[in-house]
Formats: C-alpha cells, sequence, structure tokens
C-alpha cells in the first residue's frame, strides 16, 4: 500500500519517506530479524542492545537501547497489528503482546504511538515510508522534537549501509 493511501493528519502523523537502492526484500529482513535490527535500529553512538520480535498479529516487538555511557533505555513493548510479507509492518506502542492494553507511563513524552512502515518495489531499490501516528498533537510534536526525521532517517542510512556493504551478520 502506498502511503498515498493514507490520509496524512499534520498535526497528529510524522512521515519518513526514502527511495533506498537496496531490494525490499532485503530491507523487510533488516527490520525482521533481531540480530540484525540491533545493528541498524538507533542512530550511533546509540546502540540497540536486546530485540524481541514475534512476527505475527498479536506479536510483540520489543527494544532496549543502550547510549554510550551504558545507560539502558527500554524503548518500550509493542504489539503487531498487521505483518503483509515484504510490504508492511504495523505495530503500536499502545498494545503489549497479545493485544494486551499497556500500562499508562508518565515517562514517555511522546505519548502511545502506532509505526505503519511500508516498502514497495521500485526501479532502483526500495521506497520505504513511514508513518508514526499519535493520538495529540502534543505527542507528535514531543516525537518530532526527540528527533523523529532525523533518528529514524539515520537508522535507515545504517540499515542500508549494512545491505550494501554485505556487513549484516
Amino acid at each position: 500500500m502506498p502511503l498515498s493511501e493514507y490520509t496524512i493528519d499534520p498535526d497528529l502523523d510524522l512521515v519518513l519517506e526514502r527511495e533506498v537502492a537496496v531490494p525490499k526484500e532485503k530491507v523487510w529482513e533488516a527490520w525482521t530479524t533481531p540480530e540484525i535490527l540491533m545493528q541498524w535500529f538507533c542512530p550511533l553512538p546509540w546502540k540497540t542492545v536486546e530485540c524481541e520480535i514475534d512476527l505475527k498479529p498479536g506479536g510483540l516487538f520489543r527494544t532496549v537501547m543502550e547510549s554510550p555511557e551504558g545507560q539502558r533505555m527500554d524503548a518500550g513493548n509493542g504489539c503487531y497489528l498487521e505483518v503483509i510479507n515484504n510490504e508492511k509492518l504495523v505495530w503500536t506502542s499502545a498494545m503489549e503482546a497479545d493485544y494486551r492494553p499497556a500500562p499508562a507511563s508518565e515517562d514517555n513524552p511522546t505519548g502511545f504511538f502506532t509505526a505503519i512502515i511500508m516498502l514497495e518495489s521500485t526501479d532502483t531499490g526500495t521506497r520505504y515510508s513511514v508513518i508514526s501516528r499519535h493520538s495529540s498533537a502534543a505527542h507528535a510534536e514531543a516525537h518530532q522534537q526527540m528527533g523523529f526525521e532525523g533518528g529514524w532517517g539515520t537508522a535507515l542510512e545504517q540499515m542500508v549501509s549494512l545491505i550494501k556493504t554485505g556487513s549484516i551478520t
């Protein structure tokens, strides 16, 4: 499904769209294999030190990140809502595995969000589209201020570099 088929609310939704010169199957593999995702998922010098993926609707998506000083940040649990092989991943932080509602947290400035990752083959590789949907303009703005575009964009560049160099282990 292309990005154009979604209604984007500029107050609530953050969007990142890029063309990358790698096949969508490799991008899919990087998003759905914990050992690979841990190599690129957060911008360096931060690193992803834990990842769990149960790739099915109702399945768990969880990552833990670590700062250069060794401080760990549980990036939160999420629940997959939709999984279309090599085309689309949808998950939300509003639920945990098995569609269990996530507990509210005052430590979460961006609130709950839903991420939609879409992959489309192009003549030169993949059109990579992300929508991060929020429940309020304040939460969307907080996510933007935390560096949504820069962070997600840098992580994507790291992923593409790993794919191109064959460095994904």
